[in-house]
């Protein structure tokens, strides 16, 4: 069984649509969309810098955009999809819950609403990797922060406040390492309260249809097949936690065999070669893979 999972933010990297906007239909999506949002995507995704692309408001209409572009390029229906994070946008439109102009605006009110919450208070994330898992949440709990996205594999990311995170970067679980992460605030915390209200509204123009096929959501793992609620699940997802674990193990207790990442590809195909080594992967990073992702998509059918 084949299921297409799509990126979240921290997957973008400088140029990284140049060899999509080679395909002309690649390149008319990406145009048409800029005109949507009011943002150039080309230039975002071509001769922007890290620092530009890391930008909230920037990063995350980006990487939906590219993991579209990807999907239509790819061409396939997969009875299971999931994203994480903004991919769960991505992952919405691969489905047809929402169609792709939607998800463009949608996911640009997101961004927008995101950075604006991020600027109102000193947070930040960082990831702890390794150490025993119950020993790492527990400390997180302890000083006040939040295991805003468990995402298996020995790698969870904490998020609250800059001081409380340095607190924490001082004094490690035993046998973790933590690394700040470049990003401008807690997401999937309360502090993301403010953007959440200004999804409610976005969506409230948006009509979803019922998914092609199950969604896994976010929240808690939850094979999604209603279309209503995996809009107000995605919603809710921007001020609570990610998890990312509970994703990956309903992928083989769904009898997943074969998973193919969207652009931009490769962290979570990594996650799951760890979790869960006995679901093939493939990492879709750019048109060149089109051939072997379409024999794996044929041979996981």
């Amino acid at each position: 069984m084949l299921a297409i999972i799509a990126p979240g933010q921290g997957a973008q990297t400088p140029g990284m649509l140049t060899p999509w906007l080679e395909i002309s239909d690649c390149a008319e999506s990406i145009s048409r969309w800029s005109e949507v949002i009011g943002k150039d995507l080309v230039a975002l995704g071509t001769t922007a810098d890290a620092d530009e692309i890391r930008d909230t408001a920037n990063a995350q209409p980006l990487i939906v955009a590219t993991g579209l572009i990807a999907a239509n390029l790819l061409g396939v229906s997969a009875p299971v999809i999931s994203g994480h994070s903004v991919g769960e946008i991505t992952a919405a439109a691969v489905a047809k819950v929402i169609s792709e102009f939607d998800a463009m605006r949608f996911v640009n009110d997101r961004a927008n609403a995101m950075a604006k919450a991020a600027s109102l208070e000193k947070t930040g994330m960082s990831a702890v990797l390794g150490g025993d898992r119950e020993e790492v949440l527990d400390a997180i709990l302890k000083l006040g922060l939040v295991a805003a996205n468990d995402n298996g594999a020995g790698q969870i990311v904490a998020a609250g406040l800059i001081s409380d995170l340095s607190l924490f970067a001082d004094n490690p679980p035993a046998g973790a390492r933590i690394r700040p992460l470049a990003v401008a605030g807690a997401f999937h915390t309360r502090y993301m309260q403010s953007a959440q209200e200004v999804l409610v509204k976005s969506a409230a123009t948006i009509s979803p249809s019922d998914p092609t096929g199950s969604i896994i959501s976010n929240r808690d793992g939850f094979a999604v097949v209603d279309g209503e609620e995996v809009l107000e699940r995605i919603i809710s997802q921007v001020a609570n936690p990610v998890r990312w674990d509970l994703c990956m193990k309903s992928l083989q207790e769904l009898g997943v065999t074969g998973v193919i990442e969207l652009a931009p590809a490769g962290t979570l195909v990594g996650l799951l070669k760890r979790a869960a080594p006995e679901i093939e992967t493939f990492a879709f990073k750019s048109p060149a893979d089109l051939a072997a992702a379409s024999e794996f998509a044929e041979k996981h059918k």
